[in-house]
Formats: C-alpha cells, sequence, structure tokens
C-alpha cells in the first residue's frame, strides 16, 4: 500500500501543476486579449470611450457619498429628536442634506443616462469597425484559404459576437473598475468600524467566482468546436429560404426532411447550452448561499452593537447600508472579472483570425507590369497541387502564348483548365515552375496592378443584385462613373438592348433580393457579365465559359465581335463548343492536368487525337 501511495502521489502533483500551468497560460491569453479589445474600442471611437471612463469615474464615488449623506440625515433627525427643538427647527437642520441628496441621485439618473448613449454610439462603431476588420482580413487572404473548410470554422468564430463581446469586454471592464473604486471607498468607511467585516466578505466570494470561470471555460469550448455544425446550421437555413434551391427543393419534397436535420441541430444545441446554465445555475446558488449567510451574520453584529450603544443609529444605517453593498459589489466584482475571462476567451477567435497571413508571396520591390506585351506570356514546367490534395491538378505544362494571339483551351471537365487561369491570373502560384509574362516571373510583378492588366470572366461569374450600370462598371471600378464607357461595354457584349428595355435602364436593378428587382436569364446574365470583361483596360481577355447559357446565333455574334474588340490583345478562351473553339488561332488540349495536343483546328483534325474525336462526336449531335 505504501508503493502505491508513494506512486500515486507524484501523479497528483504533475496533474496539479499541468493543471496550474494551463491555466494560467489562459488567463493570460485572456488578459491579452481583454488589452487588445480595449485598443480596438478605442480606436473605434475615442470621443465614447472617453465619456463613458468619465461616467465611469463619476458612478463609482456616487454610492459612497450618497450613503455618507443618508448617515448625517440619520443622525440630525435622531439629535433633533433626543435635543426637542421641534419639527420646523429639526427640518431645517436636515434640509441642506436632503438637497444634497437630491443632487446626488439627480446626477446618479443623469450620469447613467449618458452612459447609456455613450455605449450605443461606441456599439454602433465597434460593429462596423470589428466587422470591416474581418472583411479586410478576408479580402487579404489566398484563395487557398477560401477552399479549406477550417478557414470557414475561423470566419464563422471570429463573426460570432464579436463586436457583442468587444463591447461587452469594455462595459465591464468600466463597471469593474467603477466597483474597485466603490469598493475602496467603502472599504475607507468600513475600516473605521471592523476591517474583520470587510475580510469576511471577500473570502465568502471567492468560491462562486472561480465556479463562475470554470463554467465560462465550459461554454467558451463547447462554442469553439460547434463551429462546423453550427455552418451547417446556417447552411441549411439558408437552403430551405433561397430562391436559387427553393424550386427543386419542393418539386424533390426535400423540405420537411431538412427541415427536420435542421431541428435536430438546433436541439442538440438547446440540450448542450442548457446542460451548462443548468450546472452554473446551481453552483452560483449553492455557493451564493455562503456568501448570503456571511452577510446575516455581520448584519447581526451590526445590530447588536447599535443596541449596546457603541455606535450611533445613523452609523448602524450606515454601515449596513455599506456591508449590503460591499458585499454585492464583490459579487459583482468577481462576477465581472468571470465574463472578463469568458469574453477575453471569446476574443481570441477574433485576434486569431485576423493574424492569418496570405501565403502568396509579395514582391518587395515589385517591378511594373508592361503596358504593352513584347514577348507574351510562357508556361515552364508549371505545376499545381490544391491545399490538402496530393494529386497535380497540373503537371508539367508548358506552353506559349505570342503578344495578340487568340488560344484556346479544351478538355474534359476536371482535366485543369479553370486551375489554369487561376494560376494565369495569379489567384494562385504554381507549386512547381514558372509563368512568365514578357520573361518576367509574375512574382515579380506588383500583384494588383497585374490582376487590373488582366480581363476575366469566370464561368460560376458573380450576380450582383445593384444596378444594371454597376454590373457593368465594376469590370473597372475606377470608370464606374464613366456612363458612354459602360454603354459601349455593354453594346459590346449584346446586354445594351436588354439593359436599355428594362423600367429603369441602366439604373434598374437586377436580381430578386430586393424590392422592383428585376430577375434575368441565364443567357442575359452572361450577357452582362461579358460587358463587365469588356470594361477593362486589359492586355489579356480570358473567358472561361463565357457563351455556356447563350444560344447558339448569340454565341457566333459575340465571339466574332470579341475576336475584333480583342485583336490587339492576348485572348484565352475555354469552352466546349468547338464552333467556338476553332476561331482562336491555336487550340491547347489538356487531359489528366497535361497539356496532350496543341495546334490550329485545321491541324488537330488532322492529328486524329482526342481533339479531332470530341470534334466529330460533338459535330455528330447536330445532325
Amino acid at each position: 500500500m505504501a508503493i502505491s501511495a508513494t506512486a500515486t502521489n507524484p501523479n497528483r502533483w504533475t496533474r496539479m501543476n499541468a493543471w496550474i500551468v494551463e491555466r494560467r497560460v489562459k488567463i493570460n491569453d485572456a488578459a491579452l486579449n481583454i488589452r487588445r479589445a480595449f485598443v480596438i474600442v478605442w480606436q473605434s471611437h475615442p470621443p465614447s470611450a472617453m465619456a463613458m471612463a468619465a461616467c465611469t469615474l463619476i458612478g463609482a464615488l456616487l454610492p459612497a457619498g450618497q450613503a455618507w449623506v443618508g448617515k448625517l440625515i440619520v443622525d440630525t433627525v435622531v439629535s433633533a429628536v433626543n435635543t426637542q427643538v421641534g419639527a420646523q427647527a429639526g427640518l431645517m437642520q436636515a434640509l441642506p442634506l436632503l438637497i444634497a441628496e437630491f443632487f446626488l441621485i439627480i446626477l446618479q439618473a443623469g450620469n447613467n443616462q449618458a452612459r447609456s448613449l455613450a455605449e450605443h454610439i461606441l456599439h454602433s462603431h465597434l460593429n462596423l469597425d470589428i466587422n470591416t476588420r474581418i472583411i479586410r482580413k478576408a479580402l487579404e487572404l489566398d484563395l487557398t484559404y477560401f477552399e479549406n473548410a477550417e478557414y470557414y470554422d475561423k470566419l464563422q468564430n471570429a463573426r460570432r459576437e464579436a463586436d457583442f463581446r468587444g463591447l461587452q469586454i469594455v462595459n465591464g471592464g468600466f463597471y469593474l473598475i467603477q466597483n474597485v473604486i466603490t469598493l475602496i471607498s467603502f472599504g475607507v468607511l468600513l475600516l473605521r468600524f471592523s476591517p474583520w467585516l470587510a475580510l469576511i466578505l471577500f473570502l465568502a466570494t471567492i468560491p462562486a467566482f472561480i465556479a463562475q470561470s470554470q463554467y465560462a471555460e465550459l461554454s467558451f469550448r463547447v462554442l469553439s468546436w460547434r463551429a462546423p455544425e453550427a455552418r451547417k446550421l446556417s447552411y441549411l437555413e439558408y437552403l430551405l429560404t433561397d430562391y436559387d434551391s427553393v424550386k427543386e427543393i419542393r418539386l424533390f419534397g426535400l423540405g420537411e426532411p431538412l427541415l427536420g436535420r435542421y431541428a435536430n441541430l438546433f436541439w442538440k444545441f438547446l440540450k448542450e447550452d442548457q446542460g451548462i446554465a443548468q450546472k452554473r445555475s446551481f453552483a452560483s446558488f449553492g455557493w451564493g448561499l455562503l456568501a448570503t449567510l456571511s452577510y446575516y451574520g455581520s448584519y447581526a453584529w451590526i445590530v447588536w452593537r447599535a443596541v449596546g450603544g457603541t455606535i450611533t443609529l445613523g452609523d448602524m444605517t450606515l454601515y449596513l447600508g455599506i456591508f449590503r453593498s460591499s458585499q454585492s459589489t464583490f459579487e459583482t466584482i468577481f462576477y465581472g472579472l468571470s465574463e472578463l475571462y469568458e469574453n477575453g476567451l471569446f476574443m481570441s477567435n477574433l485576434f486569431s483570425f485576423l493574424e492569418l497571413k496570405p501565403q502568396m508571396v509579395v514582391a518587395a520591390n515589385a517591378v511594373p507590369v508592361p503596358k504593352e506585351i513584347r514577348q507574351g506570356i510562357e508556361l515552364r514546367h508549371v505545376s499545381f497541387k490544391y491545399a490538402g490534395h496530393d494529386e497535380y491538378a497540373l503537371h508539367d505544362v508548358n506552353l506559349k502564348i505570342a503578344p495578340g494571339e487568340k488560344i484556346a483551351l479544351v478538355g474534359p471537365n476536371g482535366a485543369g483548365k479553370t486551375t489554369l487561369i487561376k494560376l494565369l491570373t495569379r489567384l494562385y502560384d504554381p507549386t512547381e515552375g514558372q509563368i512568365l509574362l514578357d520573361g518576367i516571373d509574375l512574382r515579380d510583378y506588383n500583384l494588383n496592378e497585374l490582376r487590373q492588366r488582366i480581363g476575366v470572366i469566370f464561368q460560376d461569374f458573380v450576380r450582383y443584385h445593384l444596378a444594371a450600370a454597376e454590373n457593368v462598371g465594376f469590370g473597372q471600378i475606377d470608370k464606374l462613373d464613366d456612363r458612354p464607357r459602360i454603354v459601349r461595354s455593354a453594346e459590346k457584349s449584346g446586354a445594351h438592348p436588354l439593359i436599355s428595355a428594362l423600367p429603369e435602364g441602366y439604373e434598374t436593378t437586377l436580381g430578386r433580393w430586393f424590392s422592383h428587382g428585376r430577375d434575368l436569364s441565364g443567357g442575359e446574365w452572361q450577357k452582362i457579365a461579358l460587358a463587365r470583361a469588356f470594361m477593362r483596360d486589359c492586355e489579356v481577355l480570358v473567358l472561361d465559359e463565357p457563351t455556356a447559357a447563350l444560344d447558339a446565333e448569340n454565341e457566333l455574334k459575340v465571339f466574332q465581335q470579341f475576336r475584333e474588340l480583342a485583336e490587339d490583345k492576348i485572348a484565352v478562351l475555354i469552352s466546349h463548343r468547338f464552333s467556338t473553339v476553332r476561331m482562336a488561332d491555336r487550340i491547347f488540349v489538356i487531359e489528366h492536368g497535361h497539356v496532350s495536343e496543341q495546334g490550329t483546328h485545321g491541324e488537330l483534325l488532322n492529328l486524329g487525337g482526342t481533339y479531332a474525336r470530341l470534334f466529330t462526336l460533338q459535330a455528330e449531335s447536330y445532325k
């Protein structure tokens, strides 16, 4: 047995030390987050923060002042009764004190209202500031992050109550400071009576504080672990209420099954939250009884001393009021510390998201992008893997595009065509190899300038539920107010007649999200997207399945006009329609991440390979 006890004790000490170290780390992290939250709040709106600080100081000193004036009023009344000076004379003696107490009450009411106003203004500014920081960080990050589920978990945790938690930290911090100052002022008065009461008061509230801190940490862990499922809950809600999905959900009878999944997740979260809340409430009630017993024991002692004549009736009123307020203030301070700790833990989600760094290398001394491409674009042994994937999306790709040349990329879905476009536009960097523009690696150019010189319309282009003019003008944001240019771009894509026929022309809101919005067909949206590409003043035009929703006649018109408009520009086209592809100067066939064939339409037909087979199959389908 002795051996067992000896062997067990070191393990206990090890676990205890590990627990202490873990707790210390978490407290330090929470404290750091609290300081950083205060910095964010101050930067959001300094006047409101200063107003809250001033209100905090005033509110901290008022309770002691009110208690002291109350004591003087009681002593004045008792003295008047004992000396029998009469009602009128006694009232005149107490009148200045009554006026002082009235003034303190009015000051407290005004101070509370001023604090509420400052808090409201600060919350509005803080909400904007934190959401702006989150969105700006998302804009800085590479496309790789957006294809990773862990990123969306981080985003979910960062966005959830970030502004609320930040305001809670500042509000709770100011209240904590206010209560500490109030407690110090109470302590000065209470020490005149008995230092032991202050000590009893302090010790009786510690257990409740420890219990609150433990359950605060548990709440944080549960909500953080829940992020993937919480995103699923939001997705199910979106799926059941979104216009784009509602037709299929009704036709396939998916409404109730998906709603059942939504309800199951919701009830799972509710049970977890209720379990924690119940345990927290029982712990708070149990330890709160200890504080209540200490209060009434001290209460009896104060009454006993007043009855014995050791203190005056005014002193008894003062000490009872101070003692009662001191106990609630102690509890408020410890509860505030627990809330600060909990909010500090939650703010770590925001700060960890804001600390994410783009992985794409930005050149320290970036080279300006040439205004006119003279040598063209070259891919040298380019390979690429998506994050978390072992297989290559592209492998050892070599191709050259001459200045002003029009090329087409064809091949089966998933062969790597769109991936190549993402590399060309530097949404990604190659895992291996180089992409050169006029003999210089794309990574050496200024990234923003490079992207401004490339016009791209992807097959999953964005449908902006905004004015038609903005839908086109977003292609060159600095020319958004240039209406003639917007109209010319719409004419080039064939969208001008469509927009002109709308009720408010170019000011008509497109889509169904907003009132009086006009939804368009797939082909009409595609014309708008093409107009957006034609807005851009660029040297390279990239169209990824740009006419998939257009009929054959409109498709032919668009590409005849497109070839004329891009006469002096490099153009890269991805399409499954060979009637369009054959218009390119050269065609590259991509299969399994490799360039398997290249040449003109005629050369590839004569080769009798994949291109010839696919062309023949498509031609046969039209017979």
